[in-house]
């Protein structure tokens, strides 16, 4: 069809039976419903009619049916206000697919494990292998195929779509949203369910297959979307990693496979004459944990023969080199052989325990306008990809290995920006704490290469930074501070000198004519020491997974973990993914924090903390950083200049005045208030997507318990005050978090009970 069809303003009628419908009898449980302004369900023909209101005004509809056991959107339709119903897809089958592999423990999990005097048990092996960071179970023969225990054979890779055999549905009220779920369900090593959910206020439609399976050992990711789209009225748009908006209008064969868009922000628009279908995934906890945040392809389309076509979301199967820049062979050749193992050892998938509900979702936004606007209503939920500004507050990521100083080193110059400068300031990051010489430098020399590669990087940190911007030159050790050789960072007021070596009959501290006061490291007790002089702390990198695998537990009653000079751990968003849990890293994050809390509730030790970090590699603007990274947005008065003393920054950590966010849902004022038994906590939070709940978490110094309070009756991109009262008898700390329904969240850092004044 010649491309002037688009410039056509055509009036569609959508209530008609199509010539390729085959409707079977479709009987819909409506006991749970509940009839609602602006959400309303109807049975009438075999047909479930759901309507509700949407943004600006705007009327939505999808009509349900069967067809051959597959339930079907026989119309999927929106309407302005005051205007017509405009198509936006007829006969439209939801498409799911998913890959699976084998799960594995590795090298890097066990090698703390052994260091720590564990005997390697299968209930440890069992236990352990589902926080895998390294392990890529789609890559043959696998990075340490020399070892018989981790070679991978492709008949360990097996890929189903998913069918369906249904003739029923339940329909299910939830304050503001209106579920739909069909049973019978098959895809593969999966059985389960599918469910659509529409939010009152919001043009959303989630599309998630709900499914188990029983298999021991699955690693997984999965592709869905919809097909039987129009090729002669409706075409493809996305912008690219550019930014340049892009088209493709099926005029090329018929596709055998999907094909994949690197489309910037996660998202590709189905555009018609009178209104656009976008897709995207969940903007978070769509993704699994890696070392690099190159755009693999999260958007796909097919053509699957003249008349039609399908799009979706997808995963990749491994992850890609990233370009191996500099000059210096040397430098290329590092780069190379890191971006290679990255690429073949670190791909770690979704996590499958057995018997749990994966939830594989697929955002759909219909809007009545083009695709710019369907493009521009989408990105409302992210703020442009970019950390919402929040008063009084500022943006602060962590833990990243670009590397900084060696990269400059190797330009001979310190006036070159890196690309990740641009990157992580167009997402709003005010504050960069840096984790530099962690594979790159020479870390442990005992000072005249080390402390003059050191002198670069506060040099190149200071030149880089910015009023509204400012580089923190810290580092992520693996010595001395804890067992098993697990991992911490560093955080110092100011730029510190200081080896990771004390020979011997080499002083603690030392002056050097050139950099002054100069730390040589060799001892845990050296660590707090200097840390203490420099009034800076240190906290445990990735607990519970890769190299820090069971140092929190064997660290917990050392006198370093009870100085108030360690803080706590990270809050490393992805690793791993369970897709059936409701928040974001709950095992391994979450708890972790909680633990220690309950460690140290009645030994006079301060409050633990997570502080978010990203732990990832070369980056640049053309990157999809934002899915990968939570943050911490700290309270300050103003952003310190680097020159300027850096106190505020650690004090603020220390009290705990910060809350970690993927960006979406912001915290701010967690108090809590009260005497006695009766306390009430309190915070105003924020959200784009509609939010799921807000929950008060507390420890009694022995278990964790929670009170969750539904929130699934508010509107999308809403603000208000919770004032939450709680009964604080036998507990002794207490924090409050927020997650949405794209599985989004915030939370603050645990208060202490017992320190609370009156009201």
């Amino acid at each position: 069809m010649k491309r002037c069809s688009f410039a056509l303003v055509t009036a569609l009628v959508i209530f008609v039976a199509t010539a390729t419908a085959h409707a079977d009898p479709l009987a819909c449980d409506l006991n749970a419903y509940q009839p609602a302004d602006g959400l309303t369900a109807e049975m009438e023909d075999d047909i479930l009619t759901v309507t509700w209101s949407g943004a600006d005004g705007a009327s939505l509809l999808v009509r349900f049916a069967v067809d051959d056991g597959q339930p079907v959107i026989r119309d999927m339709a929106v309407r302005q206000p005051g205007g017509q119903w405009s198509s936006l897809g007829q006969n439209l089958k939801p498409e799911f697919h998913v890959t699976t592999g084998r799960r594995r423990i590795t090298e890097q999990q066990l090698s703390p494990l052994r260091l720590l005097g564990v005997e390697i048990t299968p209930e440890i092996i069992e236990r352990e292998k589902w926080n895998a960071f390294w392990d890529a179970p789609l890559v043959m023969p696998g990075r340490d195929a020399d070892d018989p225990a981790y070679r991978r054979t492709s008949d360990e890779v097996r890929s189903a779509s998913a069918s369906y055999e249904t003739s029923s549905c339940d329909v299910k009220t939830d304050g503001g949203r209106l579920e739909v779920t069909f049973p019978g369900l098959s895809m593969g090593l999966f059985a389960g369910q599918l469910q659509f959910t529409v939010f009152k206020g919001a043009n959303l439609l989630r599309q998630v297959a709900i499914a188990k399976t029983d298999e021991p050992a699955v690693a997984y990711k999965y592709s869905g979307g919809l097909r039987g789209f129009s090729t002669a009225t409706q075409r493809m748009r996305w912008r690219d990693i550019g930014g340049d908006w892009q088209k493709y209008e099926f005029g090329g064969s018929v596709n055998t496979a999907p094909v994949a868009l690197r489309s910037r922000n996660r998202v590709a628009i189905v555009e018609g004459p009178t209104g656009s279908l976008a897709v995207f995934p969940s903007p978070h906890k769509f993704f699994s944990s890696r070392e690099l945040e190159i755009n693999l392809g999260y958007t796909w389309y097919r053509k699957d023969d003249d008349a039609s076509f399908s799009f979706g979301i997808r995963q990749a199967d491994r992850d890609e080199i990233f370009r191996p820049m500099g000059y210096d062979d040397q430098w290329i050749e590092a780069r190379f052989n890191q971006a290679r193992n990255f690429a073949t050892g670190n791909f770690a998938l979704f996590n499958a325990p057995p018997g749990t509900w994966q939830h594989m979702a697929v955002f759909f936004h219909l809007s009545p306008g083009t695709a710019d606007a369907a493009n521009d209503a989408v990105m409302s939920y992210t703020t442009g990809d970019r950390y919402r500004p929040l008063d009084g507050h500022y943006v602060m990521l962590t833990h990243i290995h670009p590397p900084f100083t060696m990269e400059l080193a190797d330009r001979g110059t310190l006036d070159y920006q890196s690309p990740w400068i641009p990157a992580l300031r167009a997402r709003g990051v005010n504050i960069v704490a840096m984790s530099d010489f962690h594979a790159d430098g020479h870390m442990t020399d005992p000072g005249p290469l080390r402390l003059a590669e050191q002198h670069m990087y506060h040099e190149a940190s200071r030149r880089h930074s910015d009023r509204d911007f400012l580089i923190l030159p810290f580092e992520e050790p693996h010595d001395h501070l804890l067992p098993g050789r697990g991992h911490w960072n560093t955080f110092f007021p100011q730029p510190v000198y200081w080896t990771h070596v004390r020979q011997e009959g080499q002083p603690f501290v030392e002056e050097h004519p050139d950099y002054g006061t100069v730390y040589h490291i060799g001892s845990g007790d050296d660590v707090i020491e200097m840390l203490r002089r420099e009034n800076g702390f240190a906290y445990m990198a990735h607990q519970r997974t890769k190299g820090s695998t069971g140092v929190l537990a064997a660290f917990r009653d050392a006198k370093q973990f009870r100085a108030d000079e360690f803080l706590g751990a990270e809050f490393r968003a992805n690793v791993p993914v369970d897709l059936s849990e409701v928040r974001m890293l709950e095992p391994g994050g979450l708890d972790a924090m909680d633990d220690m809390n309950n460690w140290t509730a009645d030994a006079g030790i301060l409050p633990k903390f997570l502080i978010a970090a990203t732990d990832s590699y070369m980056k640049g603007p053309e990157d999809d950083i934002y899915p990968t990274s939570y943050v911490n947005y700290v309270k300050l008065d103003g952003l310190p200049a680097f020159d300027d003393d850096w106190t505020p920054i650690v004090r603020a950590m220390r009290e705990g005045d910060f809350f970690v966010s993927s960006g979406e849902v912001l915290i701010d004022g967690f108090e809590v208030t009260g005497t006695g038994d009766k306390r009430n906590v309190s915070a105003e939070i924020s959200w784009t997507f509609p939010l799921d709940f807000v929950e008060v978490v507390w420890g009694d110094g022995q278990t964790i318990d929670r009170e969750i309070i539904s929130t699934t009756d508010l509107p999308p991109f809403g603000k208000q005050a919770f004032s939450i009262p709680f009964d604080a008898a036998g507990k002794k700390w207490v924090r409050i978090a927020a997650w949405d329904s794209a599985w989004n969240g915030a939370f603050s850092m645990p208060v202490r009970l017992d320190e609370q004044p009156g009201p």
